[in-house]
């Protein structure tokens, strides 16, 4: 398939990346899986064999008239542990790695058909300044991008880091939910066929 660059000329894609058909399961499973993958996980709590203290007996155990303890770190007591105490665990869902790469393919022929994909030769800003990327991306009507290079564009970047709706990555860092997240995807000519290789 042909697809033409912000330049005016056409570029020649794969269709076996760019041309797969749509499968909402799968999509859902991968972008599912990089977002349980992202969650921290370390929330925990103490259990009553970990509190410190507690050792003596408050008091004895006949004669005072009050309910027989042994401890003063049960979970009824304030101070005491917690009786399902939560522990650091890992979200993490295995997936294959075929099926995430088959995940991303579909998702960029997705912004294919809604025309939300484009591609451009280079990226040449006058300084990395923001005011210059702006100009650059109304020149091309864009508003909330991700822009896809071929490698790390400092200049790029150091133009980018103010604008909340643009952001700015190598194609080795792309992910379903990001290629999701905006409007529009501009990626290089370079950095398309870096991820067709990839992919392909």
């Amino acid at each position: 398939m042909k697809l033409q660059t912000t330049n005016g000329s056409a570029i020649e894609m794969s269709d076996s990346v760019f041309a797969c058909e749509y499968n909402e399961g799968l999509v859902h499973q991968v972008v599912t899986a990089y977002m349980a993958a992202g969650r921290q996980g370390s929330k925990a709590q103490k259990t009553r064999a970990e509190v410190r203290g507690g050792g003596k007996k408050p008091w004895k155990q006949k004669g005072t008239g009050q309910a027989r303890a042994g401890t003063t770190r049960g979970p009824i007591w304030r101070g005491g542990g917690v009786t399902f105490a939560a522990q650091p665990r890992c979200f993490a869902q295995k997936i294959n790695k075929k099926v995430y790469r088959k995940g991303l393919k579909i998702i960029l022929s997705e912004l294919v058909r809604q025309d939300r994909f484009m591609v451009t030769n280079t990226i040449d800003l006058p300084a990395p300044k923001t005011s210059a990327l702006v100009n650059y991306l109304k020149g091309l009507d864009l508003s909330q991008v991700l822009i896809v290079t071929a490698s790390e564009n400092r200049d790029l970047f150091l133009a980018s880091r103010n604008l909340h709706h643009v952001a700015v990555c190598d194609y080795k860092q792309i992910d379903p939910v990001s290629l999701l997240s905006f409007q529009k995807v501009l990626f290089t000519v370079e950095a398309l066929q870096k991820v067709e290789g990839d992919l392909a």
